[in-house]
């Protein structure tokens, strides 16, 4: 630790615990929620390591967050972020094997916005060199919960379904169905971007504020049959397009896009057709997933990276340092990833 310096350049929490509001992963003004100070830089204890941030990635699950919105509380005065890629530069003891590594982590000790972080060492993958810095930085969230999701839906059938389809992890979703001989269907907000997802690999694209995509999606559930409906919007029209699903459907949401709240209109669903409301979390699935399991993902994971059969879509670069008065504004673009750099 002595060449390193004694502080850092961190965005903030500027609140404790939950909020108890719901309003989704947008925000108007970053400040409202994050502040930039200059902080001790944080030393790994056993089984820890201190990072060097390359990049930094900016998800809904950040997002809600930062507004009280997470499963997790916040605690104030702690770095935000929960995804990144950069350098092993110090281990605590039995971390020693990533010392000078570069990976990809996932923050548990300190958050990923800042120059230095500290995670568990199982929460971290040392990535392959033709991996770049950005795709390191979102190489972990929407990736492996992207693969670990359409693996339960190629149990249950050829098709199934993606709301949000054209988020990061829905574009990843929408190719991997494909390349795995499935029948992805698609939901979307702007019709714009069904070429688009067609040419990724989605089967079907349905806009969901056409007047009649409930009976248009019906049409689809009679003949394609899809038993799995990956779900990150979670509103009144997913609960529709579930009541149109075949026996033993599963809606599983892994996300809130919406600030609706769904009512459940048709309970004997459940009781006569077999059909099952889940949730989906990546901390839960990496804690009770084999290692032999998760080995094998991220292998296949890295793969597609590098031969670009998968990329992160980049809509903007933010530095720490600009962050804070720039974050709400870069959100606004639809076309990509916030990515942040020291």
């Amino acid at each position: 630790m002595t060449d390193l310096p004694q502080t850092m350049f961190a965005t903030l929490l500027k609140h404790d615990g939950y909020s108890g509001t719901s309003s989704g992963p947008v925000i108007a003004d970053a400040a409202e929620w994050l502040e930039p100070a200059e902080i001790p830089v944080p030393q790994p204890g056993p089984g820890q390591v201190l990072i060097k941030l390359r990049t930094a990635s900016v998800n809904p699950s950040d997002l809600h967050f930062i507004k009280g919105e997470y499963g997790q509380p916040r605690v104030k005065g702690s770095p935000a972020g929960f995804e990144g890629c950069g350098d092993v530069v110090a281990t605590g003891k039995g971390a020693e094997a990533l010392q000078g590594q570069r990976v990809a982590f996932v923050a548990a000790g300190s958050g990923a916005w800042a120059e230095y972080v500290v995670t568990q060492m199982q929460m971290c993958i040392p990535l392959r060199p033709d991996i770049s810095d950005d795709d390191g930085a979102a190489q972990i969230v929407n990736p492996l919960t992207a693969m670990a999701m359409v693996d339960m839906a190629k149990a249950d059938g050829d098709a199934f379904v993606v709301s949000a389809a054209t988020s990061q992890l829905g574009k990843l979703m929408c190719s991997l169905g494909r390349d795995l001989g499935l029948k992805p269907i698609a939901l979307v907000r702007r019709a714009e971007t069904i070429d688009m997802l067609k040419n990724l690999g989605a089967s079907e694209v349905l806009v969901t504020s056409d007047s009649d995509v409930v009976a248009q999606f019906a049409e689809l559930s009679a003949s394609l049959k899809p038993r799995v409906f990956l779900d990150a919007v979670t509103d009144q029209l997913s609960e529709k397009l579930f009541c149109t699903m075949p026996n033993r459907a599963r809606w599983i949401t892994y996300g809130k896009l919406s600030t609706e709240a769904p009512t459940l209109t048709q309970t004997g669903h459940l009781i006569f057709m077999g059909k099952r409301i889940e949730g989906f979390w990546l901390t839960q699935w990496m804690m009770s997933t084999p290692p032999a399991d998760q080995m094998r993902v991220v292998t296949e994971v890295q793969a597609r990276f590098a031969d670009r059969r998968w990329k992160t879509d980049v809509s903007e670069h933010l530095t720490l340092r600009n962050l804070v008065p720039n974050l709400a504004d870069a959100l606004k673009k639809s076309d990509g990833k916030v990515i942040i750099t020291p």
